[in-house]
C-alpha cells in the first residue's frame, strides 16, 4: 500500500490556522473524517488526546505525527495540515510545529497500511522534502511531491537490497505504539551512519512485527549495538556484545552521538544470565520514580482482579435474600452463593499479585514467583507462623513490602551468584532463584509481617474510630485528590488507599473516592451544558460525551480540558471532588465494589444520598468553573 492510498486531497488543509495543540488535533480529526475513515470521530479524538497523554508526537523540526489506533477508525488513513503560523505542540526539541500528518490506524489486526506509514516517518527525516510539503501551493502539489519522494525511496530500497554490506553497528528501535517514532529512529540511524561511513543496519519492532530483523552472523561481526526504545527489547542474543540502551527520541535526535559512543568503545558489554528474557536495562531514574514505577506494577496489575472480584461480590448482594440468614448475606440462595464464591476468589488474588508485579518490576521474571509467594505469606498473616505471637494482619501493607522484599531478594541472589562457572549458568533460573527466593523471601516476608501488622491494624482502628469531622474530612481529602492530577500519582494513590481498605471492611472510603473521580467529567458536561458561551463548539461536543465518562468513573475525559486551561478548570473540580467526598461520608454511603460509577449504584450504602452528593459536587465544580472562565465574546 502507496500513502497516495491512504491520503485524500479532502484530507489536506494548506495554510490552516490553530491556537494551540488542541485545537489542531480537533481539526485534523475533522479532516479524516472527510475523508470517510473513520466511523466515530469523538471515539478517535480521544483515542489520539490518549496518545498524546502518554508522550508528545511533536518529533521535532517543526513536525509532528498524532496518531491513534483504536475501534472508531474503520479504514487506515492520513490526514496532512501545514499552519500559517507555527504553534507549540510540546515538540521534543522544544520547536514549534508547521506541519502535521496525523494517523488513523484500524484496530482490527489488518497491518497492510502499516508499511506505507513507516515510509512516510523515513521520508519526514529529509529536510528539503518537509520544506517543499511546506511551501506547496495547493494539494495536487502537496501530493505530487509525496508521489515523487515515494518512487525515489522505492528506488533506494532497491539498490540497498542489491548490496551486501558487513554493517559495525547494529540497532533497534521500538517505541509504544510502533507506527512513528520506530521507523523515524531507524532512518535517522542509517543516513547518519552513511554520511560518518559506518554501515549501520536497523531493526525495526513496528506495530505489525519485528522486520529488517537481525542475524546472528550480523550480530556476531558487529562492533555493538544500539537499542533507542521507549519499551522493553529482548536482549538475550546480545550476550558479550556492547549494548548501548537509550530513548527512542535519541535514535532520531543524537544518531551521531550514539553511533561514535559504540564505535569508541565506552560502552559496557551486556552480559545475559540464562533467562529466555531480559529486562532492559534503564536510562538512570532517581530511586523515588523507580520506587513509584515499581508499586504502579504491582497496582496495574492488581487492579482487574480487585475490580472484577469487587463487582461480582456486589451483584452477590443484589442477588440474595437477606431475610434468609442475616449472617450469611451474599451466599443465601445458590446463584448469590455462586457470583460471591467467585468473587471472592479474584478479590482473593489482589495481595499476591500486588507482591509479584512489584517483584517483577524489580527483579524481571525470577522475581515473580518469589514475589506470589511472599504476598501469600502476607495474606495468609494469623494462619502463619508469627515470631512476635498472636495473631497478624498484614493486609495490603504487608503485600506491599514483601513484593518490594521479594525483588530484591532475587537481585541480590543474582549478584552472588554472578561469579559461578559459564557452565553452571542454567541453574540460576530453574534452582537458585526459585528454591532460595521463594524460602528467603517468605522468611523475610514472615519477619516483617507482626510489624506491617501492627501499622495495619493501627490505621484500620484509627479509621475505624474516626466519626463525624474527622471521618467527612478523611472522605473530602481522599476525594479531593483524585482531581489534582486525573489518573496521575496523586489520584493513584487516592484510588490506591482506598481499594486497600475494602480488604479491611471499610467501605466508605471507596465510595467518596468514586464519587470524587466521577466529579471531574460530569462538572466539565454540566459547564459546557450551562455556560455554553464560555467554550467553543467542538468544546461542547466533547462536554456531551463527559457525561457518559463521568457516570462511568472515567476521570480521564476531563484530562483534555485540564490540559488546555489548567489554572481554572483543575481548582474547580478539586474543589467540587471535595464536596462529593465529604458529602458521601457525611451520608455514611459504603461502596464494596472498586469500580462501576453510576452502573453499581444498586450495591452502594444509602444510593440515593450517594447521587445527591455526586450531584452537588458536580455542580459546584460547575458553577466555579463557569466563574472562573471569560465568555468567548461570539459563537465559536
Amino acid at each position: 500500500m502507496r500513502i497516495r492510498e491512504l491520503l485524500s486531497s479532502q484530507s489536506i488543509a494548506l495554510g490552516a490556522k490553530s491556537a494551540n495543540k488542541k485545537d489542531i488535533i480537533e481539526k485534523m480529526t475533522v479532516l479524516m473524517e472527510a475523508s470517510g475513515n473513520l466511523t466515530d470521530r469523538k471515539q478517535y479524538l480521544k483515542g489520539v488526546l490518549k496518545r498524546e497523554a502518554e508522550g508528545t508526537t511533536g518529533i521535532g523540526e517543526g513536525v509532528a505525527i498524532p496518531h491513534a489506533k483504536n475501534a472508531a477508525v474503520k479504514k487506515a488513513g492520513l490526514a496532512a495540515m501545514v499552519l500559517k503560523q507555527t504553534v507549540d505542540f510540546d515538540s521534543l526539541d522544544g520547536e514549534p510545529v508547521k506541519l502535521i500528518f496525523m494517523i488513523a490506524a484500524p484496530d482490527n489486526g489488518e497491518n497492510e497500511h502499516l508499511e506505507a506509514l513507516s515510509r512516510l516517518s523515513t521520508m519526514l527525516m529529509d529536510d528539503e522534502f518537509r520544506n517543499q510539503l511546506i511551501q506547496a501551493e495547493d494539494t495536487d502539489q502537496f501530493l505530487a511531491i509525496i508521489d515523487k519522494k515515494e518512487q525515489k525511496l522505492d528506488e533506494k530500497a532497491s539498490e540497498k537490497a542489491e548490496m551486501s554490506t558487513s554493517y559495525k553497528v547494529l540497532a533497534i528501535t521500538a517505541c509504544p505504539t510502533g507506527i512513528a517514532h520506530t521507523f523515524m529512529a531507524a532512518e535517522s540511524l542509517e543516513t547518519k551512519g552513511k554520511e560518518l561511513g559506518i554501515p549501520v543496519k536497523v531493526e525495526t519492532q513496528g506495530a505489525d512485527g519485528a522486520k529488517n530483523v537481525l542475524t546472528a552472523e550480523e550480530i556476531k561481526a558487529a562492533d555493538g549495538i544500539i537499542i533507542a526504545a521507549d519499551k522493553n527489547v529482548n536482549l538475550a542474543r546480545f550476550d558479550g556484545k556492547k549494548v548501548l540502551i537509550t530513548k527512542v527520541a535519541d535514535g532520531i535526535h543524537k544518531p551521531e552521538e550514539l553511533i561514535q559512543k559504540i564505535e569508541s568503545g565506552n560502552v559496557s558489554i551486556y552480559h545475559h544470565d540464562g533467562q529466555k528474557e531480559q529486562k532492559q536495562p534503564e536510562v538512570k531514574e532517581s530511586l523515588g520514580r523507580k520506587i513509584y514505577k515499581d508499586l504502579m506494577n504491582g497496582v496495574s496489575n492488581m487492579l482487574p482482579f480487585v475490580i472484577g472480584g469487587g463487582i461480582l461480590i456486589a451483584i452477590a448482594f443484589l442477588l440474595d435474600d437477606y431475610s434468609i440468614d442475616p449472617s450469611n448475606f451474599g451466599k443465601n440462595t445458590p446463584i448469590a452463593a455462586y457470583f460471591k464464591t467467585i468473587g471472592e476468589f479474584s478479590f482473593g488474588m489482589m495481595l499476591p499479585v500486588l507482591s509479584g508485579f512489584i517483584a517483577m518490576s524489580i527483579a524481571d521474571r525470577p522475581g515473580l514467583a518469589v514475589g506470589f509467594v511472599a504476598g501469600l505469606v502476607a495474606k495468609a498473616g494469623s494462619t502463619f507462623a508469627n515470631p512476635a505471637g498472636g495473631d497478624v494482619n498484614a493486609g495490603f501493607l504487608g503485600a506491599l513490602f514483601a513484593g518490594f522484599v521479594a525483588g530484591y531478594v532475587v537481585l541480590a541472589l543474582k549478584k552472588l551468584t554472578n561469579k559461578i562457572p559459564q557452565s553452571l549458568n542454567s541453574i540460576r533460573p530453574m534452582i537458585i532463584y526459585p528454591v532460595a527466593g521463594i524460602l528467603i523471601g517468605a522468611v523475610m516476608t514472615t519477619l516483617i509481617n507482626p510489624f506491617m501488622g501492627s501499622i495495619n491494624d493501627a490505621l484500620t482502628e484509627v479509621l475505624n474510630s474516626m466519626n463525624g469531622t474527622s471521618r467527612v474530612l478523611l472522605g473530602t481529602i481522599c476525594a479531593g485528590m483524585q482531581s489534582v492530577d486525573m489518573g496521575g500519582p496523586v489520584n493513584k494513590t487516592s484510588y490506591v488507599f482506598a481499594t486497600s481498605q475494602l480488604a479491611e471492611g471499610n467501605f466508605e472510603i471507596m465510595a467518596s473516592v468514586m464519587a470524587g473521580g466521577m466529579v471531574p467529567p460530569l462538572a466539565i458536561a454540566f459547564c459546557t451544558t450551562l455556560f455554553k458561551n464560555r467554550f467553543t463548539k467542538k468544546e461542547r461536543e466533547s462536554g456531551l460525551v463527559n457525561y457518559l465518562l463521568g457516570l462511568s468513573f472515567i476521570s480521564e475525559g476531563a484530562i483534555p480540558f485540564a490540559a488546555s486551561d489548567p489554572l481554572r478548570v483543575i481548582p474547580s473540580c478539586i474543589v467540587g471532588s471535595a464536596v462529593a467526598g465529604g458529602l458521601s461520608m457525611f451520608f455514611e454511603c459504603t461502596l464494596r465494589a472498586p469500580h462501576g460509577g453510576v452502573f453499581v449504584l444498586p450495591t452502594i450504602g444509602h444510593p440515593m444520598m450517594y447521587a445527591l452528593s455526586i450531584l452537588i459536587g458536580s455542580l459546584i465544580g460547575c458553577v466555579i468553573l463557569g466563574i472562573l472562565k471569560k465568555p468567548l465574546g461570539g459563537e465559536r
